[in-house]
């Protein structure tokens, strides 16, 4: 039997796509998912908590759901903001596969399901939503955020959700050490053992004293 995780590349288990029906953004909607991916037979409670406990999507620009799933954040921001462009970033292909089918379903263009070194480097993003892999170890998830926080644009948020006794409060001291400078960090929501953090750019970063003497 293979040893899938969530987060594997190509999931080498049989695919067994099924429908369910889900609540987004206020719809009762028909989605495809399959196994090999996160929570496949629900919106998972994680899930849930960040969408109740998050504001409507930003109506334009670029929006990032990190570690997308089958799709139920990128499919939410996508269906409140249908003039914004949605990133829907996994490493795992069959994800990415399922949140196209899901977007074509719903009438979405504006999803992007795409790998992390498919997103250009210019892009900067209005709002970051994300449940985040917390499974595949602190040093990859702190690089995973020390990678996409920054790419926040000015006075905008990153909405993170993590269960309570998986790490969250370490994690929101963490994130307030790392992003001290022209960041804020703090709790936002509380639900269900999960927290709701919120990471917000204030605006360009301060310059360091080693470039103010350039």
């Amino acid at each position: 039997m293979a040893s899938d995780h969530y987060f594997s590349a190509s999931p080498g288990s049989a695919e067994n796509l099924r429908q369910i029906r889900v609540d987004l953004d206020g719809r009762s909607v028909e989605l495809t998912t399959a196994a090999g991916v996160f929570s496949p037979d629900r919106v998972d409670a994680g899930t849930a908590v960040l969408l109740a406990n998050t504001p409507p999507a930003p109506a334009g620009g670029h929006l990032l759901d990190l570690g997308t799933g089958w799709g139920p954040v990128a499919l939410t921001l996508a269906l409140q903001a249908p003039h914004a462009t949605v990133w829907a970033v996994d490493v795992n292909e069959r994800a990415l596969d399922l949140v196209r089918r899901n977007a074509s379903s719903l009438g979405l263009p504006n999803v992007n399901a795409v790998l992390p070194d498919d997103v250009p480097d210019d892009v900067v993003f209005r709002s970051i939503r994300s449940n985040p892999p917390i499974r595949v170890g602190k040093n990859e998830l702190h690089g995973l955020l020390e990678r996409w926080i920054p790419r926040l644009d000015e006075r905008s948020d990153a909405w993170l959700v993590v269960q309570r006794n998986l790490g969250s409060d370490s994690l929101q001291r963490w994130l307030a050490a790392t992003f001290e400078r022209g960041y804020r960090v703090q709790r936002a929501a509380t639900g269900r053992g999960y927290r709701v953090l919120k990471v917000r750019r204030h605006g360009s970063l301060p310059k360091s004293p080693a470039e103010l003497l350039d």
